[in-house]
Formats: structure tokens, sequence, C-alpha cells
């Protein structure tokens, strides 16, 4: 009982539907046809019912309308409006389901309706018998139309749906390369730091120092690139919702999106980037001539930069790193070690087999540029790591 009492507190339009169809066909006076009785109502009301389950069972509710309509027209009531229910019942199946599903239900719930019009007109005139065929091709018509149209607005909300998801998918992957790109890259660095400092401290407290200094600034930049990715994700209802260590950051006024992500890098922080690295023990020269690119292509050189500097310092165990930046019509990003290279096992076809974001993600960022990138070995040795970037976005 509380489920009827929900389910039409929800669906209260089916009470119009039922008076509706009542109404129609029990103040219907025709001399052709067996005046209604309460049988004729038990029928109308189990049919309009059956709609209350229209989302769990859709196929039943379709056969349970066919059937009570096929057995109103075979008692020979007079016609009236309880045909309505079979559309209902029809859009509500094909709206839920894709036509391999729903095209025999509906089939078979218009063969029970046809049976039971053949089986009232057996006694009638043959005018009469010819106005029921033109009847029986019209509700074909417009019950195949009711389905077409729930098909259609199916297949638009799932579209919808895919494209919410897909961009919701690609912003959590923007994400996830960011925060890879700003706090992973600070970490590894601030890893790498401490243990210089932990080995150089009896000995060379100056280098252990430097070493901490280091540390010191990359967490600065690492606690304001997570600022920047939890300001983005927190929500637009009130200023100032970011509190804490990450309180400061520009929320925008009340209720509004956030602004357009700027980049947070370009070739001119390459310097203090190599800073950080060679306090880590990793030699780096820099050869950068990047006049004209663009912010974004910046950016993004920036980062395979880092990338590629950030997994020279903790897998190739080189000496030396070389950068080079060129700019034309596009920026051509190089980046040499002398280490041992990676071993077979971290090669696979994308260039380093990274479990995570960092090749495969500077890939993503270079292409979605229209640019390429080419990792593999050093024609002199080591490994070397090679992007075009167009100078703006396509």
């Amino acid at each position: 009982m509380d489920f009827l009492t929900t389910r039409l507190r929800r669906d209260w339009w089916l009470l119009p539907v039922l008076a509706i169809c009542l109404i129609g066909t029990l103040k219907r006076d025709d001399a052709h046809f067996t005046q209604p009785t309460k049988y004729a109502a038990v029928l109308i009301v189990v049919a309009v019912l059956a709609l209350l389950l229209r989302e769990e069972l859709p196929e039943v509710t379709v056969l349970v309308n066919a059937g009570a309509v096929a057995l109103f027209f075979a008692a020979s009531f007079a016609d009236g409006p309880v045909y309505l229910t079979v559309l209902l019942s029809t859009f509500a199946l094909a709206s839920r389901r894709p036509p391999r599903s729903w095209l025999p239900y509906v089939g078979a719930a218009l063969v029970l309706i046809v049976v039971g019009l053949i089986h009232r007109e057996i006694s009638m005139s043959v005018k009469s018998t010819l106005g029921s065929v033109g009847w029986i091709s019209w509700f074909v018509t417009i019950d195949l139309a009711a389905a077409v149209l729930a098909m259609a607005i199916r297949n638009r909300r799932e579209t919808s749906t895919e494209r919410v998801r897909r961009t919701e998918t690609e912003e959590r992957l923007r994400m996830a390369q960011d925060l890879h790109d700003g706090v992973g890259h600070g970490l590894a660095v601030i890893a790498m730091q401490a243990g210089v400092a932990l080995h150089v401290l009896d000995r060379d407290p100056a280098a252990a120092r430097r070493s901490l200094e280091a540390i010191r600034d990359t967490s600065r930049e690492s606690l304001d690139a997570l600022r920047d990715e939890l300001t983005r994700l927190a929500p637009r209802t009130a200023p100032g919702l970011v509190a804490g260590p990450m309180a400061g950051a520009a929320t925008g006024p009340a209720g509004t999106e956030p602004a357009p992500r700027t980049p947070r890098n370009g070739l001119a922080e390459l310097e203090t980037l190599a800073s950080r690295i060679r306090a880590g023990g990793l030699e780096v020269e820099l050869d950068i001539d990047g006049r004209g690119a663009g912010p974004g292509a910046e950016a993004v050189a920036y980062t395979v930069v880092q990338e590629a500097l950030t997994n020279v310092l903790r897998h190739a165990g080189a000496g030396t790193a070389r950068v080079r930046v060129r700019a034309g019509a596009s920026l051509e990003v190089t980046v040499e070690d002398d280490g041992s290279g990676p071993t077979p096992e971290a090669l696979d076809s994308s260039g380093l087999g990274i479990s995570g974001l960092g090749i495969s993600g500077m890939r993503s960022r270079v292409q979605a540029l229209g640019g390429t990138l080419e990792t593999g070995p050093a024609p002199g040795g080591g490994f070397r790591v090679h992007a075009v970037i167009p100078g703006e976005a396509p």
C-alpha cells in the first residue's frame, strides 16, 4: 500500500489520465457496441495502474496495457480513449530500452490489440470493419511514432550523459597530470635533496644548507601548485573556502565559476628549475632561445623539461643533462643525458614504461597542441626526449 501511495504521489498525472479514459468511455453512446459496464471500468483501471510499473517493468506494462485494450475491444465495449495507456507504455518502454529489446514487445502488443479488434469485427458490418481497418492503421502509426520519439529522446539523453562523462574523465586526467607535474615533481626533488642533505650534513654543512634551502623553495612551489588545484575544485558558493595552509588563494566572487586556468611556468622559469635539479647532484646545461613562443607552448615546453629532468635525476644515474630549446615556426625542445638510459623493462611503445602520468602525460600535453614527442636512446648514449610544439594551439 505504501508503494502505491508513494507512486501515486509522484505520478499524480495518472489520475487525470484515468478520469479521461473512464469518462470518455463510460459516457459514450453508440448503438453498434455493447454499453460499457463495471467490467470495462475494471479494465481501464488495470491499464492505468499498470503504468506505475513503467520504470521497473516497462515490458510487462506494455503487454498488460495491450491485453487490457484487447479484452476491451473483444468484449465489444464502445470505443474510448483507453488506448492512450498503450501509447504511454510504449513511450516508456522505448525510452528505456534499445530498439532490439522493445520492438518485440511493441509488436506483440499491437498483435494483441489487432486480435481483439478482429474478434469484435466478426459480427460487424463490412462498413464498420473497413472503418476498423483504418483505425488500426492509424493506431499502429501513432504507437510507432511514440516509440520513435521516445528512442530519439533516449539517444539524446545518452549522448548528453556520455559527453558529461567524457568531460569529467578529461578533467580528472588533467588534474592528475597537473598534480603530477607540480606536486609530484616537487616531492621527487624534495626527497632527493633530503637525501643529499643527510649525506653531507657532517662533512659539508654549507652543501647541506643549500639542499635545505632548495627543499624550502620547492615545497613552497608545490604548495602553490596544490593550492591552485584545490581552489579550482572548491565550490564557488562563498569566497575564502580554502583555509589553513592553502588560505590566500583567489576564490572570486561568490557563486561564480573559477577563472580560466593560466600557465604557471614558462621558459623564463627553466633556470630556477635547473638550479633545483643541480642542487640534487645533476649538472644541467641550458641552451634556451624561445623568443616568440606563445604562453601555452611555453608552459608545455616547461612541463616536458621538468618531467625529463626529474626522470634523469631519479632513474638514469646520469651526471649531466643538456636542455636545448629553439623557437621558430614551432618550439623545439630537446633533453639529453649521459646516463645508462632506462632498463629494457622500462621501455614500451610510448617511450618510458612508467606506470603513471609521467611520459604519457607529457605526450598528451604536447599532442593537445598539435605537436609530437619522441623518447628513446640518445645517439651518443644516455636517453633523449625530443618535443616539437606549435607556437600556438591549432
